[in-house]
């Protein structure tokens, strides 16, 4: 079958197309044949050698893969034929096929096609459970909400909308359109030089009662400026940026306020009951028409490096898939 190996920890420009045997489904584990492989920035940090405990190269690359359940392992009760969409946190998803534990594997919905489910196991729980297990928002407060225009920053606007908070945005100016069609109240650019003042202005001067922070680097400095007092929480998901330095000193003069960290693999790991409860709501949200399918932006599997390359950049919308 034809895979996407990472063959160094030099980034993503070091993936390379190869062919590896199909791999065989083991006790409680299932084959997908994969129609649709989502890409993280998981990945990219998988590739630099900067996810804790990431995959040494050489190895398949990709976490996140939809696709058709083609053989199953022992004890396996799910049907061949289910469409399914799972996460591997050590790689396998840009491939042809992938082998997944059948706790993992979760149907995809109906009415959905496989592209469509990327991101239900990914980008959607990690922004439900920022904003609600976490970050306790209620109708009538205010959230704000980096990367908006990402796949967990689109999800994150519609639910944080749908529970009835008001958004402040942040985007590059390019992408302002595609964030306020999410029903964003107030849409700020991620470039501005006084990010912070721009939200105690829009706030009044008291801040947000909740910031989703995935960018890093200096930005966490932003968001922490950005967020109430004492009562205040943010929720820090991502780091692409980079790493900021956060002191106790910070924390008992400067920001007061509750910093929470999530990462959906621990959570899943350490708190099932919770990410059961996370994705219980999901498919509520669904079933009821509040959560409806969109299409990813889509890449031949060959293209992976280049796909990568421009999420890193931040030049993309919404999620994006590769196609094997």
């Amino acid at each position: 079958m034809r895979a996407l190996q990472q063959m160094s920890l030099n980034g993503p420009q070091d993936l390379q197309l190869t062919d590896v045997p199909i791999p065989e489904p083991g006790p409680g584990e299932v084959l997908v044949r994969v129609r649709a492989a989502g890409l993280n920035y998981v990945d990219i940090s998988q590739s630099r050698g900067t996810f804790a405990g990431g995959p040494n190269p050489p190895y398949i690359a990709g976490i996140e893969a939809a696709g058709e359940v083609v053989s199953v392992g022992d004890g396996v009760q799910l049907a061949v034929g289910t469409h399914v969409i799972g996460v591997s946190i050590g790689g396998g998803a840009f491939a042809e096929h992938l082998v997944l534990p059948t706790v993992a594997a979760v149907p995809v919905p109906a009415g959905w096609n496989d592209e469509q489910a990327l991101g239900l196991v990914v980008s959607w729980p990690t922004a439900l459970a920022a904003l609600r297990p976490l970050g306790r928002l209620t109708a009538g407060q205010t959230a704000l909400i980096h990367a908006a225009a990402g796949g967990t920053g689109q999800a994150a606007v519609k639910l944080a909308k749908h529970y009835g908070a008001t958004v402040i945005a942040t985007a590059s100016p390019e992408k302002h359109d595609v964030v306020r069609a999410l029903g964003a109240d107030h849409i700020l650019s991620s470039r501005s030089t006084d990010l912070a003042a721009e939200v105690l202005r829009l706030t009044h001067g008291a801040g947000v009662d909740l910031t989703l922070e995935s960018i890093g680097g200096p930005t966490l400095e932003t968001s922490l400026t950005a967020t109430k007092r004492v009562t205040g929480r943010v929720v820090v998901t991502g780091l692409p940026a980079g790493e900021a330095t956060i002191t106790n000193w910070d924390l008992v003069y400067k920001h007061q306020l509750h910093l929470i960290g999530l990462n959906i693999g621990t959570l899943i790991q350490h708190t099932p009951q919770i990410f059961g409860e996370v994705m219980a709501e999901l498919f509520h949200l669904i079933a009821t028409g509040v959560l409806t399918p969109a299409q990813p932006t889509t890449y031949d599997l060959a293209d992976g490096p280049k796909a990568l390359t421009e999420l890193d950049s931040r030049a993309t919308v919404g999620k994006l898939a590769l196609l094997p």
